[in-house]
Formats: structure tokens, C-alpha cells, sequence
């Protein structure tokens, strides 16, 4: 009889796993089939897990890499590619010329007289030192007059003022491109970006495109316009009047949301393609990205370019650029030529020059309706290049996507036995966990910005970014992770761990699979961006799942998987980045309607959930996760308190990095007349509007007498057409303009019809505007605005936003209503009200002693916008 063969444990051990590998890798579906059965399995803690602080060590240097990476290339404003056929030093001195002057406003001698000659000069410099070259140059100084209905109201204008560059072969050419940009600023601010900028670096294009020695294929218009800022009204009366106009087949709009940086690529098109393609070849540093201008499309960023006219009133295509960082000081006094890098304008220009050579010597500028068709996907990738194709090719590509998402989890689901059913079953719980804990997470920071807005401590972050990071993010982070721990602890207490792990990385893949679905089928270019955190994460997966299967979540897999989501990543962070860059200056000039915490609270939400998707992968492989919510906890606490505290003041005035409270003041006389013309009663005083959310909060401690008590309806006092609801009143003296306002009623006759026609006329400084509202009973039939037929309802009244230049002859309008049918209607009211309110923004008359008095009162973090207004109610 033998005696037994004796196998030591260790050995044993060895000998089983080398079988399971075999078996591994000759059956790879069946071992993949065992390790979903492993669901329930209780798991060994140490078993394929990996320990708390190489998680936090991994994920933190992992987002510390990413946004490394980002901030590097927004940082980078030009490379060793630039052309150097643009000079940004030259480009500088003009910038430096223009603002000199300080604000110019429409009208003002500044804006008509002193800016326009200096351009003038510096083109007819440009014209004589190239006119022994291939090209030639005409210039046209345009004042058009008209009008046009936005933005639910009517903007007219009269002898505003344009100058137009045609620069073309000495042959001549039948097919242009638009180079556009403005010269006008708004009040207050010498406009160094907005648009001063442009105008210096397109008068340095020009002069290089002048100076080339191969004359151009087709022509360029640059147009410097002088009235953009109220209503876009110059390139209105350019695109729409002007005989150069039918012979633009394209245009590049020059613009700013913000001061210095990199100039974006926002929006695009309407359709052609061929556009996005030449920016994409042609560009030496690209910088643009569809998501943008789908947001802006969108209508959540509260403004326009002159790009809407071109669009609308041209139907001709083009390409908007625009400034988008430290849009804190945008249209502030700090908009000044020094915060304006050199490398700003130089990367700036080399773009435009580059991209214009590039359209004006292509094929498509001459017959663009062939190109016209479709839409462009395009992104740029950290600045060095651009990404771009067609609708149709990202539609295929987003759908060929979707279909290898759906065959992967598909496979998993028709497994044998009850394994696929189990799947399924644990995949739909598994979606119901994870979306659970996005909506906690929703309710949670917005509780805590509620609350934060209760306590009068509303944009904390205005100066201290990183505070509402570290607040709002730690929340939402911690939100996440607490669902997801206490799901693990309680409702997948006996489940393996690596079988979880890979459960919600399937979620993750399922979720972002829905959402590149639904944005594909709605026409979204921007459904690129759910693409790429579908294939990279998909990708790096079935590459590590042998890895995976075998040791579960070693060190080394670990770094591969995150090094898998290194592109997808660093595109969202830089997305992330754009955004919050946007909107967070946005927040102080967006009004008092809703709290920007709110707002705010909700970005940073959206931003964290985007960016943990992938990462609870790790939540449940992790041995632990209690120091992970012990730190995150830690961090809220000692935020939340110190924001409680009133730590973090909103507002700033150091000269380095100015974040200034804006306010409108008004120095503002009313004369309300009767039926009969004569003055009913009358009012003067300091109307104050605060353009965010704190309205007087901090301002009350320096300047006591305005508090609530004073506080009125602004649509009361404040006759100016898109200022904030609310406004705080103090009586003053009445303001006597040295050009007082002129208005009188020309005639009035019945006509053959039964309405009656009523012609006025008016004459006053270069803004003003008109607000007419029937009475009851009566109604508008007709007007000398627009096509003359009244379109537009503001509660219950029109209003007209009117303008004009320099050398403006009165302004002549006429209404005509329809009196009320019913004969109750009682003889005093009349048939309309009627009133006019003008705006001094230049001269002498755009001051006043009380005005002047009030804003010495202001602190030094507050940038008060502040004119002289009268204003007229008449009743007829």
C-alpha cells in the first residue's frame, strides 16, 4: 500500500490559479461568464481592491495632470509657429491711439470725429505705401439711416457711421470677403477690447495683405464700424444699404466678452461647412469649439454680435471670434490697452491674416451655394490643432458608437443560464443607484446655495473662485460618494467588489451612451463630446479586461484605466473650464432675478458629476471609503463656516485683478403733461440700479441713504430700456442740459379709414428712446418704423431705441391708431401715452454736481455707470 502523496497549500494554490489562467485564456467568454456569477460571492476585503490613499493618491493626481494640462494651454497664447507677418507692436500703437480718447460713444465728437480721422489717416497710409503693389484700396465713409426690429423692440438709427476698406486685386474682383469690427464703446470705459482691439489688428491685416507681392485671388471689405454697441446698428445699415454689400460672399466678426487671452471660435456658419474647414487649415494657433456655439445659440448668454446682422439681414455665412477671459472688467473702466497682452494681438492676428489669405485665394469664396450644405462638428485639441468634419460623418461615427456600446452590454445580457438575467437585473438597479445619487446630489448644493443666498452671502465667489469649488464641489463629491458607499454597505453587502466595480463602469457606459443618442437624434454637433466618454473609457475597458479578470484592480491597472480617460478628460476639463469662464463673470451684469449661487451651484454640480462618471469605478474598489468622505466633510464644514462668516468678500479693486460691483446712476428729471399739454406734475432725482444679484447690501454700510427705504419699481424711475427691475431713488435737483430735449407734435388728422394719424418730431442728444402705449380701447394699426406694421408688445406698450450721429436732422415718426370702438370709453384719457426720455452719455451735459458728488460716496470696488436723463409722458 503507497502512502499519499502530500501537496503544501502554497503549491496547491499555484497549481489552481495556473488552471483558471488556462482556462482564462482558452475560454475567455466563459471565465467572463464567472466573474458576473461571482455577484454573489461574498467578497475578501483585500482580495483585488486597492487601499484608500492610493485611490485619493491616483484620482487627485490624475485631476491635478488634467487641469495642469488645461491651464497650460489657455495660458500658451502663441508658439514657435507664428508667421511673423504680423506685427503686433505696430498692431499696439494703434490700439494705444484709439483709446486715448477715452469712451466713444455714438454721436460723441470722440467716437464721430476723432476716432474716424485717426483710422482715416492710418488707411490712407496704408493705401500710399502700397500703391506701386498688385492692390488697390478704396475707401468709403458711409452714414446710413433706418431701422429694424430685435430683440422684441425697434432700433433706429440715423447718420450712424461707417468706414469701409475695399482692398482688391488692381484687375479687380467680383467676389469679397467681410472683415468686420467696432470703434464705438460703451459709456464709462475706453473699450480696449471691446473693440479696440479689433480695429488695431485689422488695420495691421490689412496693411500686411496690402503689402503682399502676389496680388489676391478675390477681395476683402474691412469694415470698422462706429455704432455696434447700441443695437448693432452700423452694420445693419453697412450689410443692408450699402452698394459693397451684394458682393460679400463671406465675413469674420471681430468681438470681445472679455479682456486679453485667447480669441474663441463661438460661432459658425449658418451651415457652410467649407467655413469651419478653412479656419481648421488655416488657423497658426486654433482655438474654437462647437459647444460654444451651441451654448450661445442657445440664448443663455445674454447678448449679441453684430454676427446676428450679418446672419439675418445678409443671409451670408461667417466665422465670430470673440476675447472671453477676465470678462470681470469687460465694459469697466479696467478695459484698458495695458491688460492687453502682446502675444493677445499677435496670436490674434496671425489667425485673421492667415485665415483671410487662406479664403480670399480658395475656390469656395467664389460659388459658396455649392458648399452651403450642412453642418460642422469641431473642436480644437489643447490649441494645437482642430478637429473637424461634417454633421453627417459625426452622425455616423456617433451612431457606429452607440451600436458597439449596445453589442457590449448586449453580450453581457445573453449570457447563459441566469447570468444575463441576474445582469440585467443588477444593471437596472445599478442605473436607478447612480441616478438617484445625481439627483441627491442636485438637491443637496442647491439647499446649500439657498441657504448661502439667505444669509445675504450670495457671491462669495465673485473674487474667491476657488472657494465655490471647494464649497459647492466638496458637496456635490460628497453627495456622490455617500449614495454610493452606503448602496455598497447595505444593498450590495454581499456582492464582490470587482463584480461592482465593473457593474457601474457598464452604468457609466450605458448613461453616456443614452445622452450621445439623444443630442445625435436632435442635431447636436455637440454630441462629439458624450462620443469620446463613450469610445476611450469602451476602448481602454476591453483592453484591461483580461488584466482585470485576473487580479482585479491592481496598481497598474489603475494607471491604465485612467490613463484611458486622459482624452476624454482633458477635452471635458477645458470645456469645463470655457464655461466657467464665461458665466462666472456673466453673474455680475445678469441682473437680480436669480440668484447666482443658484446658477452657479448648478454648474459646479454638473461639472462634478460629468467628471465622476468614470470614477466611481474606483468607489467600489477600494477598501475603503471613510477617510475619502471624512476629508470631503472636512472641507464643506470649514468652507460653509468661513462663508457664513462673511471671510469672502465679493468684490475687489486691486489694480491687478479688479472684480468691481457695477451700477447704473441716473441723474434724472420727469415732466408728466396732461391731456392738454401742460405740466401735470414733475419729479427729479439719483436713480440707482445695481446690475447683480446683492443690489445695495454692500454698499448701504458707506452710503447709508441708500438703503430699502428707497427703493422703487424701475420701471417707475429709470426711462432706460434693459437696466435691472429694481432701483433705489434719491431726490435731487432738477438736471438742465445745455441741449434740452425738443419735442412737439406736428400734426394729427382722421384718416378717410376711421383712425387717426398722429406725426411728431424730435430732437436731442445721440440716445434716446421712445416708449408709446394705447390707452383702453384703442390700438396701433400702423407706424413709420420698421415694414410699418407694428409687430412687437412690450406690457402692453412699443418701445423704440433710437440713435443718430453727428449733423442728425430731428427725428420725424408717426403713429396711427384706431380709437376705441366702445363709446365708453372716457374723452380724458386720450388715445395714447407717449414717452421720450433722453440720454446725455458725452459732453458736458453728461454731468451734474449731485451726480458727480454721489459717485466720490462710492468705495473703490464699485464701477458706477453713471449719465444725465430727462424724460417726457405726454398723453395725446
Amino acid at each position: 500500500m503507497s502512502n499519499p502523496v502530500t501537496i503544501p497549500i502554497s503549491e496547491r494554490d499555484s497549481t489552481i490559479r495556473n488552471r483558471a489562467q488556462h482556462n482564462q485564456q482558452k475560454h475567455p467568454d466563459s471565465c467572463n461568464e464567472k466573474g458576473l456569477r461571482s455577484r454573489n460571492h461574498k467578497p475578501e476585503v483585500s482580495a483585488g481592491l486597492l487601499g484608500e490613499s492610493s485611490v485619493v493618491i491616483l484620482l487627485l493626481g490624475f485631476m491635478c495632470l488634467v487641469w495642469i494640462l488645461v491651464l497650460i494651454s489657455v495660458q500658451q497664447l502663441i508658439s514657435s509657429s507664428s508667421t511673423g507677418h504680423f506685427n503686433a507692436l505696430r498692431a499696439r500703437k494703434h490700439l494705444e491711439r484709439i483709446t486715448s480718447v477715452g469712451p466713444r460713444t455714438i454721436g460723441s465728437p470722440e467716437n464721430e470725429i476723432t476716432t474716424v480721422n485717426y483710422l482715416l489717416d492710418q488707411i490712407e497710409q496704408i493705401r500710399s505705401e502700397s500703391e506701386t503693389g498688385p492692390h488697390s484700396i478704396t475707401v468709403d465713409v458711409q452714414r446710413p439711416t433706418g431701422s429694424f426690429s430685435i430683440n422684441s423692440f425697434i432700433s433706429y438709427y440715423d447718420r450712424v457711421t461707417n468706414i469701409a476698406v475695399k482692398l482688391e486685386p488692381k484687375t479687380s474682383a467680383q467676389h469679397f470677403m467681410l472683415a468686420n469690427c467696432h470703434f464705438d464703446s460703451v459709456a464709462n470705459s475706453p473699450g480696449a477690447s471691446d473693440d479696440a482691439v479689433s480695429c488695431s489688428v485689422m488695420l495691421e491685416v490689412l496693411h500686411s495683405l496690402a503689402n503682399l507681392s502676389t496680388p489676391l485671388k478675390h477681395g476683402v471689405i474691412f469694415l470698422f464700424n462706429g455704432a455696434e454697441e447700441n443695437n448693432l446698428q452700423a452694420s445693419h445699415g453697412f450689410i443692408t444699404q450699402h452698394p459693397w454689400a451684394q458682393q460679400v460672399r463671406a465675413f469674420v466678426n471681430l468681438e470681445a466678452a472679455g479682456v486679453g487671452g485667447k480669441e474663441l471660435v463661438f460661432q459658425t456658419g449658418p451651415e457652410n461647412p467649407w467655413l469651419v474647414q478653412a479656419y481648421a487649415r488655416a488657423a497658426v494657433h486654433p482655438f474654437a469649439s462647437v459647444v460654444g456655439q451651441e451654448i450661445f445659440q442657445s440664448r443663455l448668454i445674454p447678448s449679441h454680435t453684430d454676427f446676428r446682422i450679418y446672419r439675418d439681414f445678409g443671409n451670408i455665412p461667417g466665422i465670430d471670434l470673440a476675447f472671453i477671459e477676465n470678462g470681470f472688467i469687460y465694459h469697466t473702466k479696467y478695459d484698458t490697452p495695458e491688460r492687453i497682452p502682446t502675444d493677445s494681438i499677435q496670436r490674434a492676428g496671425d489667425n485673421i491674416l492667415s485665415v483671410l489669405k487662406h479664403l480670399v485665394m480658395s475656390d469656395e469664396l467664389a460659388d459658396s451655394s455649392q458648399y452651403r450644405h450642412g453642418n460642422m462638428v469641431f473642436f480644437d485639441l489643447l490649441g494645437v490643432t482642430v478637429v473637424a468634419y461634417t454633421a453627417r460623418v459625426g452622425t455616423i461615427i456617433n451612431y457606429t458608437v452607440a451600436v458597439a456600446t449596445v453589442i457590449y452590454l448586449c453580450k453581457k445580457c445573453m449570457l447563459t443560464s441566469n447570468v444575463g438575467v441576474q445582469y440585467k437585473h443588477d444593471l437596472r438597479c445599478a442605473v436607478c443607484v447612480v441616478i438617484f445619487s445625481w439627483l441627491s446630489t442636485l438637491l443637496m448644493v442647491q439647499f446649500v446655495a439657498r441657504i448661502v443666498t439667505l444669509m445675504g452671502r450670495s457671491m462669495f465667489w465673485y473674487t474667491h473662485f476657488y472657494a465655490a469649488v471647494c464649497l459647492y464641489g466638496s458637496a456635490a463629491a460628497g453627495t456622490i460618494v455617500l449614495i454610493h458607499t452606503l448602496a455598497k454597505d447595505m444593498f450590495y453587502r454581499n456582492v464582490s467588489r470587482v463584480y461592482l466595480a465593473e457593474l457601474f463602469f457598464d452604468v457609466s457606459l450605458l448613461l453616456w451612451c443614452f445622452l450621445l443618442l439623444i443630442l445625435t437624434l436632435y442635431g447636436f454637433c455637440s454630441a462629439y463630446v458624450p462620443m469620446m466618454m463613450v469610445v476611450f473609457p469602451l476602448i481602454s475597458k476591453l483592453l484591461l479586461r483580461k488584466q482585470f479578470r485576473a487580479r482585479g484592480a491592481s496598481l497598474q491597472y489603475a494607471v491604465l484605466y485612467l490613463t484611458g480617460l486622459a482624452v476624454p478628460y482633458v477635452h471635458i476639463m477645458f470645456l469645463i473650464w470655457v464655461v466657467f469662464e464665461v458665466f462666472t463673470p456673466i453673474q455680475g451684469r445678469s441682473g437680480n432675478k436669480i440668484p447666482p449661487d443658484v446658477i452657479l451651484a448648478f454648474i459646479v454640480t454638473l461639472a462634478t458629476v460629468i467628471l465622476s462618471t468614470y470614477f466611481m469605478h474606483f468607489i467600489y474598489l477600494s477598501r475603503s471609503i471613510k477617510q475619502i468622505l471624512a476629508g470631503l466633510g472636512s472641507v464643506f464644514t470649514l468652507m460653509f463656516v468661513l462663508v457664513c462668516c462673511g471671510l469672502f468678500f465679493p468684490y475687489s479693486a486691486d489694480p491687478s485683478s479688479p472684480r468691481p460691483k457695477r451700477i447704473f446712476v441716473q441723474h434724472t428729471t420727469r415732466w408728466f403733461h396732461a391731456l392738454n399739454g401742460s405740466l401735470q406734475s414733475s419729479d427729479s432725482g439719483l436713480c440707482i440700479s445695481s446690475l447683480d444679484y446683492t443690489d445695495m447690501q454692500h454698499i448701504t454700510p458707506h452710503i447709508p441713504q441708500i438703503n430699502d427705504s428707497i427703493r422703487r419699481h424701475c420701471q417707475d424711475h429709470i426711462p432706460y430700456f434693459g437696466s435691472s427691475r429694481k432701483s433705489w431713488y434719491l431726490p435731487a435737483p432738477e438736471v438742465s442740459p445745455e441741449a434740452p430735449l425738443e419735442f412737439r407734435l406736428l400734426s394729427r388728422q382722421e384718416t378717410e379709414w376711421g383712425t387717426v394719424k398722429m406725426t411728431f418730431e424730435v430732437k436731442g442728444p445721440s440716445l434716446m428712446s421712445l416708449y408709446m402705449r394705447p390707452q383702453a380701447g384703442a390700438s396701433l394699426s400702423g407706424w413709420s418704423f420698421g415694414d410699418r406694421t407694428p409687430q412687437f408688445n412690450l406690457s402692453e406698450g412699443y418701445f423704440i431705441s433710437y440713435s443718430h450721429g453727428l449733423d442728425a436732422p430731428a427725428w420725424s415718426f408717426w403713429f396711427e391708431i384706431q380709437p376705441p370702438k366702445s363709446s365708453d370709453a372716457s374723452p380724458d384719457e386720450g388715445l395714447i401715452s407717449l414717452a421720450i426720455s433722453a440720454h446725455y452719455f458725452s459732453g458736458l451735459d453728461r454731468h451734474s454736481e449731485q451726480l458727480e458728488s454721489l459717485l466720490k460716496r462710492f468705495p473703490a470696488w464699485v464701477f458706477p455707470s453713471s449719465w444725465i436723463s430727462t424724460y417726457h409722458m405726454y398723453r395725446y
